[in-house]
């Protein structure tokens, strides 16, 4: 007997097909370097198949909460994962990726870090990655966790917020420089400040950060990925080493 078959069924079936079809090729196309950017100096954090150049924060190994899943670097199970850290150090630096961030889901992107703190962010002021809807920490995505956030938007009087929401992806561009720093979600700039400045430090002081003596304290360090508040995904994990006029000596 023949099965009669709904349009819905039907319609369902077949996105669910061209969804595997393409999820493969979409992932393939992922964590490369165009020609240009490789003559422009970017180098990649994150190959999409493997693991190289990251490890667990005082830690030889990566926790097994930590996996590669079709082309993404996933944070899949938080209780078992830990924060990341580059197997390098960097200076100045551009740097750029891709994150989707689980409902309600919290993470953060720490620059700087050495291994003088019991923590990631002991040392390494954190960029903060969060669902801005539903996660309970009222300090936002993008933000300078504690420190430095972006302006009010005049159209809802809150803080100007240009993520995606939860389950869609959002790119981070970091540019950490002597002359300044800056931060941009999908392309929007939040703000800009100088690490030493005396806004920057008056600003530590003032912060949780003020108690510890070893935060923002090193221009060198690792980069590190948040792993033990939710689920998240990283992809176009990528990184422009910036030479300073000290460095060209």
């Amino acid at each position: 007997m023949k099965t009669l078959r709904t349009p819905f069924a039907s319609v369902c079936t077949l996105l669910f097909s061209l969804f595997l079809c393409a999820t493969p090729a979409a992932a393939q196309s992922q964590n490369r370097l165009t020609a240009a950017e490789k003559r422009a100096g970017w180098e990649l954090l994150f190959d999409g198949k493997t693991l190289d150049g990251w490890r667990n924060f005082k830690s030889d190994s990566i926790r097994p909460g930590w996996k590669v899943e079709n082309g993404t670097l996933k944070c899949h199970d938080p209780k078992n994962a830990g924060d990341l850290i580059t197997t390098k150090q960097y200076d100045w630096f551009e740097l750029q990726l891709e994150y989707n961030i689980s409902p309600a889901g919290n993470s953060g992107l720490m620059y700087h870090v050495t291994d003088k703190g019991g923590a990631t962010w002991a040392t390494g002021p954190e960029v903060q990655i969060e669902d801005n809807e539903l996660a309970k920490d009222p300090h936002r995505c993008g933000w300078l966790y504690g420190i430095y956030q972006p302006p009010v938007d005049p159209k809802t009087g809150k803080p100007l917020d240009a993520t995606k929401p939860a389950g869609e992806w959002n790119k981070i561009r970091l540019l950490i420089s002597p002359e300044k720093c800056v931060h941009e979600i999908n392309d929007v700039k939040y703000f800009e400040y100088v690490l030493d400045s005396a806004d920057f430090k008056e600003r530590v002081a003032k912060s949780k950060f003020g108690g510890m003596k070893d935060f923002a304290k090193e221009r060198r360090g690792y980069i590190a990925l948040q792993g033990d508040h939710g689920q998240v995904s990283f992809r176009n994990i990528k990184i422009r080493p910036i030479a300073t006029p000290e460095k060209k000596k």
